[in-house]
């Protein structure tokens, strides 16, 4: 077990070069399995939870190999369904993107129930009622979610209820070699929803749509293997964004799509902080010297203001001058940390969906708990803006989608280290 050791009060400076998306490399990496092929993976950023879904296509029969830090060459030639491992799958999310594409390959599945962070209830029934409607018997065994199409596939119309992401993504893997038109209304627009689809097209599927509410598959014959460079993740982008704001000084972040961090930006401005951005070159740079104002968050649906960005804009607030707010559209139990917040002298409170700070606080350093992936880099902030030291623990669920956090901040200036506990 390591913990994370942050000496704040330093202001942040340099440049800092982003990832790639793990939202966006764990369902194309899962995709590859539709291939039957050989394909070359670019900008997958080498974090936990694409280690894990590395480790199931291993036991599931495919051949991966890591051609440098962040390029992967993955054969899914001799792959066979139903032989991914529970203590595997139950480690994350994503594992849910094997139902959609052992069912297209197969026409059947079996997967142990997904894991990930714990901030409320994250169900499938989206998913499942999606695969049903495409004729698919979904059923649960023992802890795993069976699915099977003894006759194949078909292609249908599905409605989602919400536009989720994991539903939009398993539908796609689902229908790309299912004959006939699927159309898929409501879908979710994230960017990653985009980027698997241009994997997909390169590999030969007819996808389009995506990133819109509508997307059209029109299914193929077969696949090919291709080679593809996964997108910058936007959530790192918005966290380093965000860090700069509350710790203040200036930073410019590289290999950053500007276009996907317009909520944050805005969000930013609002507070105080100066956002500008080169597209061409792909760079942003944030500066913060004024002192921060209050501003109010409602988290939803991309391109709303994301929910995996509200925990990092946490700390900010409590520095704001005013009454800042959250209010969480997406899920239902996301402020788990604010706790933790507390220990540090916020002025929290939360009230069913909403969390409501009272500012400004000079946030004083303290032992506090990294309960989720993004609620662990939102301690890390408070840490970086905070006088004297603060001691992060449970640190191994942020290695789940940032690499290399602590060198990239101690980079910038950071007074950062990680330990052994």
């Amino acid at each position: 077990m390591e913990k994370i050791i942050i000496k704040g009060g330093r202001r942040l400076g340099g440049e800092v070069s982003v990832s790639g998306m793990k939202n966006a490399a764990l369902p194309i990496l899962f995709a590859t399995i539709l291939t039957g092929d050989k394909c070359v993976i670019d900008n997958v950023p080498p974090v936990s939870d694409v280690t894990i879904a590395l480790d199931i296509l291993r036991a599931i029969g495919a051949e991966v190999t890591w051609r440098t830090r962040t390029r992967v060459a993955v054969n899914t030639a001799g792959v066979r369904p139903c032989l991914s491992p529970y203590q595997l799958d139950n480690q994350m999310r994503a594992s849910a993107y094997l139902l959609g594409a052992e069912l297209g390959r197969f026409s059947r599945a079996r997967v142990g129930w997904p894991g990930g962070c714990n901030f409320g209830t994250r169900p499938l029934d989206l998913h499942i009622k999606g695969f049903e409607t495409m004729g698919a018997a979904v059923s649960t065994d023992s802890g795993y979610i069976v699915a099977e199409a003894p006759n194949g596939l078909h292609a249908a119309s599905v409605y989602l209820d919400i536009p989720s992401v994991g539903a939009t993504v398993n539908l796609i893997l689902a229908a790309v070699t299912t004959p006939g038109t699927t159309v898929i209304t409501n879908a979710a627009r994230e960017p990653h929803i985009a980027d698997l689809a241009d994997f997909l097209n390169k590999c030969g599927a007819d996808i389009r749509g995506a990133g819109e509410d509508e997307i059209v598959i029109r299914g193929v014959e077969r696949l090919h293997g291709c080679s593809h460079t996964v997108i910058p993740d936007m959530i790192e982008a918005g966290t380093y964004m965000a860090a700069v704001a509350a710790a203040g000084g200036s930073v410019t972040l590289r290999n950053v799509v500007a276009d996907h961090m317009d909520s944050v930006s805005a969000k930013l401005r609002e507070m105080g902080a100066e956002v500008t951005a080169d597209a061409e070159a792909g760079t942003m740079t944030v500066s913060r010297t004024a002192p921060l104002c209050a501003t109010h968050v409602k988290t939803y649906f991309y391109p709303g203001f994301p929910t995996d960005m509200q925990p990092q804009f946490a700390p900010l607030m409590c520095c704001a001058e005013g009454i800042s707010t959250i209010s969480e559209g997406v899920w239902s139990n996301r402020f788990r940390y604010v706790d933790e917040l507390c220990k540090m002298g916020a002025h929290v409170s939360v009230d069913g969906s909403t969390a409501t700070f009272i500012g400004p606080v000079t946030l004083q350093g303290a032992p506090v708990v990294a309960f989720d992936l993004r609620a662990g880099a939102a301690m890390v902030i408070a840490g970086l803006c905070a006088g004297g030291q603060t001691e992060i623990t449970n640190v191994e669920v942020i290695d789940r989608g940032f690499y290399n956090l602590v060198g990239k901040l101690k980079k910038l200036g950071a007074d950062i280290k990680r330990v052994e506990e």
